[in-house]
């Protein structure tokens, strides 16, 4: 039985002479198809070095923390590529998995195989009543409804055998050690360095919105600054954090993903995802006629209403819904940004707050009334009728009035309709702009589940939306630039009287976490290096730097470090030490 410090030490070695072999057949595969070296990708190597520094300490840690099949196997990307990997060389688990990730999953021949395949399992085992029973189950409801939901218990069936002995041997297997290696590094320290910076999107509360790109990769994120002292001076620490942890928290294809947070000398960072279509402001206001025809207006609405229940699920209220904060992709697809006035209600609570945008507030926000979700399905309904109307339901585009008289026309008029708006449309938004929230859809018992069921939605399928299947139909021009120049973007003015002292940093620490888990595992799959430098022995066995009978290499030193070392010369028939000779060149 090999030893846990042996183990550990091998495995903090990460292999250099496996990355560095992988590197050089990277680069000679990409010569011979003429193709230039990827010097971001090579980043990556550089990148491994610091494995042996940290590691010692993140793999006991790791090895004694609780091992969760959902969070190893199937929440996280690269672990659910592992396991499969692992699975693929077992032909019963091989079968599993190729039905869990069927997207036929809800035909007849494969809720067949699943119901067999569970009797087989369970055939020797005091389960089989409950197997038979599941099948026959599965069978009746499917001559009865044929939908996706019959195969529910199907699916939690083969997830319940996956995540007993297989999962355990799998933890036992050079798999599950390449994925604590992909941990470890997932791990490292991020600065500034991490990435290249590039042009000025935009501004925040706190500071610019600047482009830039992960060195290691080559990926493109927004990077979102937050000026210490502008942070102090606001009393906004507390709305920072906030921001931060739910951004970390939510995994949603139409929120904004939370990839790195770091911090500089002189600001905190959120490196988020980033959106080069532009937010719909400005394509409302900015490109043609105000407003949109309604199978754009229906597109984005569902996916609005997608990232509200995502948030909504993790107790989420976002309360800040308009137009600049919706921003489209290089596809066409949106995504809910600035997350500064989000807040988490606790469960059975509601909250008091009285926070947003003039014009978007709903009354019970403006009235100081205690609420949980219902300011956010307001939001929607504004949302709907800006896109369709090519104004807000409670002030002109440029009209110049009082808030005062803005806050008194929600709470007290009714918004009207031109022309431009159908039945439906005109329907939901009525039904959303609800003055009382006790009225107001989707805020009764089914929450967004009622609103997806409007007759508005009708041609919407939220399956294959959420699956991200269904096309947009706008996709932005890679050529033009959905922003306003970088010479009319304002720029923050110096902050005056503000001293950072040794209290802040324990601030900083709980901000500057590195990298976010999902996000980063993802874009290691996306920009290819997992495939590239996920490399395995011949014929699947391990690796050198998974073979624990192997001693760890020795670190190298660096050339800088044999060149000027120190020498110590101890003579062979004297005791004495010579004064060590520092060599100059």
């Amino acid at each position: 039985m090999l030893s846990c410090q042996h183990r550990t030490e091998t495995l903090s070695n990460v292999s250099s002479t496996l990355l560095n072999r992988c590197h050089k057949e990277l680069r000679q595969m990409r010569m011979q198809n003429g193709v230039q070296p990827d010097t971001s990708k090579m980043y990556l190597i550089k990148y491994h070095c610091f494995t042996t520094v940290i590691f010692c300490k993140v793999f006991p840690l790791f090895c004694v923390s609780e091992r969760d099949y959902f969070s190893l196997c199937d929440k996280q990307p690269i672990g659910g590529l592992l396991f499969r990997l692992y699975c693929e060389t077992r032909p019963e688990l091989q079968r599993c998995i190729q039905l869990l990730d069927s997207p036929q999953f809800t035909e007849t021949n494969v809720c067949v195989s699943v119901c067999v395949f569970i009797l087989d399992l369970e055939r020797s085992s005091e389960c089989v009543d409950v197997a038979e029973s599941l099948a026959e189950s599965c069978r009746e409801n499917l001559e009865l409804s044929p939908c996706k939901e019959i195969f529910s218990d199907c699916r939690k069936a083969l997830h319940d055998y996956l995540s007993g002995a297989p999962f355990a041997d799998y933890q036992n297997s050079m798999y599950f050690d390449r994925f604590l290696q992909w941990k470890m590094l997932e791990r490292q320290p991020i600065t500034k360095d991490t990435f290249r910076q590039y042009r000025v999107l935009g501004k925040g509360g706190f500071g610019e919105v600047c482009a830039c790109q992960v060195r290691a990769t080559g990926k493109m994120y927004a990077c979102k600054k937050l000026e210490k002292k502008r942070i102090k001076k606001r009393k906004g620490e507390a709305m920072a954090l906030n921001e931060k942890q739910i951004l970390e928290k939510v995994n949603s294809r139409f929120v904004v993903s939370l990839a790195y947070a770091y911090e500089t000398k002189d600001a905190l960072c959120l490196v988020l995802t980033i959106m080069n279509g532009g937010d719909l402001k400005f394509h409302i206001y900015n490109m043609g006629t105000p407003g949109f025809e309604k199978e754009r207006v229906q597109f984005y609405a569902a996916e609005i209403c997608c990232g509200l229940e995502h948030l909504h699920r993790e107790s989420i209220v976002y309360r800040d819904l308009k137009p600049e904060n919706i921003l489209l992709d290089d596809n066409g697809h949106i995504r809910i940004s600035d997350l500064g006035l989000a807040i988490k209600v606790p469960d059975g609570e509601q909250i008091r707050g009285r926070v947003g945008t003039v014009g978007y507030m709903a009354p019970e926000v403006i009235n100081n009334e205690r609420y949980s979700m219902s300011p956010d399905w307001w939001g929607l309904g504004c949302l709907i009728y800006e896109m369709t109307a090519g104004r807000s339901p409670f002030r002109a585009r440029k009209e110049r009035v009082k808030r005062e008289e803005v806050e008194k026309r929600v709470q007290e008029e009714e918004e009207e309709y031109s022309d431009k708006f159908t039945e439906d449309t005109k329907g939901i938004c009525r039904m959303l702009l609800a003055k009382d929230p006790k009225q107001r859809l989707g805020c009764q018992a089914d929450g967004g589940a009622g609103v997806k069921a409007h007759p508005f939605f009708k041609n919407i399928n939220f399956k294959r939306l959420e699956a991200g299947i269904l096309e947009p139909s706008f996709v932005p021009d890679p050529r033009a630039v959905y922003c306003k120049d970088v010479l009319d973007i304002e720029q923050f003015s110096t902050v005056k009287g503000v001293n950072l002292d040794q209290t802040d940093n324990d601030f900083y620490s709980k901000f500057a976490t590195g990298s976010v888990s999902i996000p980063w595992q993802n874009e290691m799959i996306e920009t290819e290096c997992f495939s590239d430098l996920n490399v395995f022995g011949p014929q699947g066995t391990r690796p050198p730097d998974l073979d624990w009978n192997q001693p760890p290499e020795p670190p190298r030193r660096s050339l800088l470090d044999r060149i000027f070392r120190r020498h110590v010369r101890i003579p062979s028939t004297s005791t004495t030490e010579e004064h060590p000779r520092e060599h100059n060149s």
